[in-house]
């Protein structure tokens, strides 16, 4: 036979062997053989296979739409995997696991998380395609996703919490420290924040997580009283609960609060980083410490896994670990 016709033979012993691990491995070779040595086959060049992966990408984000994920999601996905579709640049036949793996380590300037995201967007589209019938198997299923350091998560003691509280000079910015510490919302769960899913009697507020899911996080005393003071101060008709300085007045970009804590930060002087997600971290890691169940704080951070949440359990236990040695009589 010739080499095309071997090649040939040899794909389709091997997809005939995944479909139908219980053939008869000798006896479909043979078989096989006979039937192919009555044809002429010409195997394509990689020029001849037509690249479709802009246009299985372009099916897989309908797709996803259709089941109701949330544009930001949709978005991650579509700037992923147009990214990897730019690298790899060949049919989705084509693509190997070496490919896959070539595209990961191809920035050195990209950290574990950020090729952990890239390798879970190809696992989930591959898997996708595969489950559709769209390809025979995923190629990246054999790659592990890479270990990440278990760091600790870094949080606010209650003398930083009250450096930054002060170091707050508008209303704006004392409520909008105040909201972030109580209700241990993402950033982009405070930027959709809007003044009519707040409730003052429950003192909670409705927020739209990750999936568009939604949830309910609360209040403090003192978040309520400086909430109010900076609702009573405002003079605009916006719906959200944080707004711009400039008018006429619209919703805050997630980058604009990131630079009104940055100037807090400034103001402050701690020795600590100070991002809006270290007081998600100091709410859950305080809570914790508190005595708050994990399951609760998974609920009240709209953590999807548990897991993600078991990271407060350590921290706990590290402080007291710290506590035992500082005051345990030798």
């Amino acid at each position: 036979m010739s080499n095309d016709i071997t090649r040939l033979a040899t794909d389709l012993f091997v997809v005939m062997s995944t479909i139908s691990p219980d053939v008869e491995a000798q006896k479909l070779e043979i078989r096989l053989e006979e039937v192919l040595s009555n044809y002429e086959i010409k195997r394509k060049t990689q020029k001849d296979i037509e690249n479709d992966l802009q246009e299985k990408i372009s099916i897989f984000l309908s797709a996803r739409t259709i089941e109701g994920l949330s544009k930001r999601t949709i978005d991650g996905y579509s700037h992923e995997l147009h990214m990897f579709a730019k690298y790899i640049n060949k049919a989705v036949v084509q693509i190997t696991t070496s490919d896959i793996r070539k595209y990961l380590a191809s920035n050195n300037n990209w950290q574990i998380g950020t090729v952990d995201r890239k390798l879970s967007v190809i696992k989930t589209f591959l898997g996708w395609l595969v489950k559709e019938e769209m390809l025979l198997r995923d190629v990246s299923a054999k790659i592990k996703a890479p270990k990440k350091p278990k760091r600790l998560p870094k949080s606010l003691s209650i003398e930083e919490l009250e450096i930054v509280r002060e170091s707050s000079e508008t209303l704006r910015e004392r409520s909008l420290v105040e909201t972030l510490y109580s209700t241990g919302a993402r950033l982009s769960e405070i930027k959709d924040m809007k003044i009519k899913d707040l409730n003052l009697q429950e003192m909670s507020l409705r927020v739209i997580g990750k999936g568009d899911k939604e949830r309910i996080v609360y209040l403090s005393f003192k978040c309520l009283y400086h909430l109010r003071k900076y609702l009573k101060s405002r003079n605009d008709n916006c719906e959200y609960l944080f707004v711009t300085k400039r008018k006429p007045e619209h919703q805050m970009t997630t980058r604009s609060i990131q630079r009104i804590v940055d100037k807090i930060a400034d103001r402050a002087k701690l020795s600590k980083k100070l991002t809006p997600h270290v007081f998600r971290h100091s709410f859950a890691t305080l809570a914790s410490e508190n005595g708050a169940d994990l399951s609760d704080i998974q609920a009240l951070l709209g953590h999807e896994n548990p897991a993600t949440t078991m990271i407060y359990s350590q921290v706990s236990e590290n402080r007291k670990k710290q506590a035992h040695k500082r005051y345990h009589v030798q």
